[in-house]
């Protein structure tokens, strides 16, 4: 150890502008790392900071990686293809981290000596090529098993998904493509939990179960469980046999598909958001709460996710459209009077005629304003709408 490289060492470690410094270079020159959310960069940072720490202690000391390093980098590598991060990103952030530290080793002036240079070049390019060589074959193997164990391999990339555990769009659709599935585009993310709670714990099986009753022969669809919920991911096209499949097991739901797939954590946070806060009535046999119904709850709960004229477009949906103001008079006069019979007086029209038009605004939004939470819905939709 020289007094001079010690001296670096410990001017670089107890200077919080450093690892915040490597961080941001990481994220401007690896795309993968650019998009990482909050959970993800907070453990970026702190590979950052152990890894400054050892790189210099090496440095300082002429030593070189130890079991127990090389131990946490095969760690790193085998969580990185457990979510999905390619490994040539991974290894390109380490060259670049490195690239930064050498950077900052050079502004701690005076120059270093020969010798000191030497060294610092030396354990760069060492430790560089020996970690390399381990994350490459621990990210071959853990991506090898979990191609093997696909099962458990999709319950992790869903997982992944509805924590915000990914890099990127094309992250996943890399890491899907190894599991030899098509992530659903366009999609429903379903979040079920049982009507009557508390009960037992649901088990992976009945996520399992419940995707085979909802899915088709050859519809991709990973399902997990997140506490006291089922979670699947499924193709648009399953969303009409989700109500009968859930009743039959005594299950109610919320199905979010207005976001786009880089964003289903915002779905899962969406739909399980409003199965806390939905009142009873709100759930029915023959229907699911929806992004529209979800946006209510947000709405009425103090935590609006959408704007007005989004949440007006979820639940009045068609009715907006031009030639159908009709209907969407019908459905405001209803609302204002509470009767088909008012709101037929009120029209001119014939109270039949009126109820025949309440049928077509429920056939068209999935709708009932009869039914009391409906209603509700319907009446916040357009009155925040004008």
């Amino acid at each position: 150890m020289t007094e001079e490289r010690e001296r670096v060492r410990q001017q670089l470690t107890a200077d919080p502008r450093v690892v915040p410094a490597i961080v941001t270079a990481v994220r401007e020159q690896v795309p993968a790392y650019a998009v990482l959310d909050g959970s993800r960069l907070h453990e970026v940072r702190a590979i950052a900071a152990w890894a400054l720490d050892r790189l210099l202690h090496l440095w300082a000391t002429d030593g070189a990686l130890t079991p127990a390093d090389l131990r946490r980098f095969r760690g790193i590598a085998a969580a990185r293809a457990a979510d999905g991060r390619p490994v040539q990103a991974v290894l390109r952030a380490y060259r670049v981290a490195a690239t930064t530290l050498t950077d900052e080793i050079a502004a701690a002036g005076p120059p270093l000596g020969a010798a000191d240079a030497f060294a610092l070049t030396r354990m760069a390019l060492t430790t560089l090529d020996t970690l390399a060589e381990e994350m490459a074959t621990a990210y071959t193997a853990t991506s090898e098993d979990l191609a093997g164990d696909r099962d458990r391999a999709l319950r992790l990339l869903l997982d992944d998904l509805i924590t915000g555990r990914h890099a990127s769009l094309g992250a996943l659709t890399d890491r899907a493509a190894r599991l030899d599935i098509q992530l659903p585009d366009p999609y429903f993310l379903l979040v079920a939990e049982p009507i009557d709670r508390p009960g037992p714990a649901p088990t992976q099986e009945a996520a399992r179960a419940l995707l085979a009753a909802v899915t088709a022969p050859g519809e991709p669809g990973p399902a997990t469980v997140r506490g006291s919920r089922l979670v699947l991911l499924l193709p648009a096209a399953a969303a009409g046999r989700a109500p009968q499949a859930l009743h039959e097991r005594g299950l109610r739901g919320c199905a979010i598909s207005e976001e786009s797939l880089d964003r289903i954590a915002v779905a899962y946070r969406l739909a399980a958001d409003a199965l806390d806060t939905a009142p009873a009535h709100a759930h029915h046999p023959t229907r699911v709460l929806t992004d529209g119904d979800a946006q209510v709850l947000a709405l009425l709960g103090g935590r609006p996710a959408a704007t007005p004229e989004h949440l007006s477009r979820l639940i009045l949906g068609p009715l907006t459209q031009p030639g159908r103001g009709h209907l969407m008079a019908a459905l405001t006069t209803y609302l204002d009077t509470g009767s088909a019979n008012a709101a037929a007086r009120r029209l001119g029209l014939h109270p039949q005629s009126l109820r025949y038009r309440l049928r077509r605004i429920t056939d068209l939004t999935d709708r009932d304003p009869r039914d009391p939470w409906q209603r509700l819905t319907l009446d916040i939709a357009r009155t925040i709408g004008h």
